[in-house]
């Protein structure tokens, strides 16, 4: 099947699975290994997330990836892949719309068919203008959409100012042609409701902990509208977290295994600081 058909496939596949009678559930990947693992396991569709995608090669999560190493790490996914792919681009990675609208369609052409953009600490103007320039190219515009907003992950609200600015965010990002609406930093059941009840789009949760949880909290939260869930860098983190325990061997007798104690998100982002 030459590359326009799969992509059409892929695509058609990765819009229905955001309106089934079960959750979307994406263990996030960074590299063509942990891609196969996730595909082999039964996954619907392969998400990558930023933050593990930079550390595997070497760069902290926050704009530091550059695009090319992107691209090259995204080749190798696709090469292995048999499932739709989403890639995260962070905020695009530039202030220019016409310059993430580019970086999209060079991921188009490899086979991907949707993108996590997100606002960041930036003006929503900002993000609107950015899906607005992907939306209007003639090589990636019918890219699903995953329009993230960081208002509960950075705080930039309390409670219900917190609910009416994501609310007010995510219908500015739908009008401007997002297919779906990400809100990392939430997992409440009540704020899901109101959410799923006052947007019409697909709502997209991420979720930590072990995977009985997630199973309770996506039964929970798809009871009350939301869709499609994520693991964002936490099945990364698990992952490295074995490879720190078993590194505790270096240590010497009898001075404290800290390799026992879990990674986390600063502790492996330091290590690129």
């Amino acid at each position: 099947m030459e590359l326009t058909k799969m992509f059409e496939s892929h695509l058609d596949t990765f819009r229905k699975l955001h309106s089934q009678s079960s959750p979307l559930m994406l263990v996030n990947v960074w590299d063509a290994a942990s891609a196969a693992v996730v595909q082999a396991s039964g996954a619907k569709a392969l998400a990558t997330s930023s933050a593990s995608l930079a550390w595997s090669l070497g760069y902290a999560d926050g704009g530091e990836l550059p695009v090319d190493a992107l691209l090259l790490a995204v080749a190798n996914i696709m090469r292995v892949s048999q499932l739709p792919v989403t890639v995260d681009i962070e905020d695009g990675y530039s202030d220019k719309p016409e310059e993430v609208a580019s970086l999209v369609t060079e991921l188009v052409r490899l086979g991907v068919v949707g993108i996590n953009i997100e606002d960041g600490d930036k003006t929503p103007e900002l993000l609107v203008a950015k899906i607005t320039a992907i939306r209007a190219s003639a090589s990636c515009g019918q890219v699903f959409i995953n329009a993230r907003t960081d208002v509960f992950l950075r705080g930039l609200a309390d409670n219900q100012e917190a609910l009416t600015m994501t609310e007010a965010r995510l219908a500015r990002y739908q009008a401007a042609g997002a297919n779906c609406g990400f809100i990392p930093g939430l997992d409440s059941e009540s704020a899901a409701t109101r959410l799923a009840n006052s947007l019409d789009l697909p709502l997209n949760f991420m979720l930590a902990g072990d995977s009985s949880a997630i199973s309770m909290k996506v039964a929970e939260l798809f009871r009350s509208g939301i869709l499609r869930f994520s693991i964002g860098p936490g099945s990364f983190l698990d992952a490295y977290s074995t490879l720190k325990s078993v590194s505790g061997l270096y240590q010497a007798p009898n001075t404290g295994n800290k390799g026992d104690v879990p990674l986390n998100y600063n502790e492996m982002n330091n290590l690129f600081m």
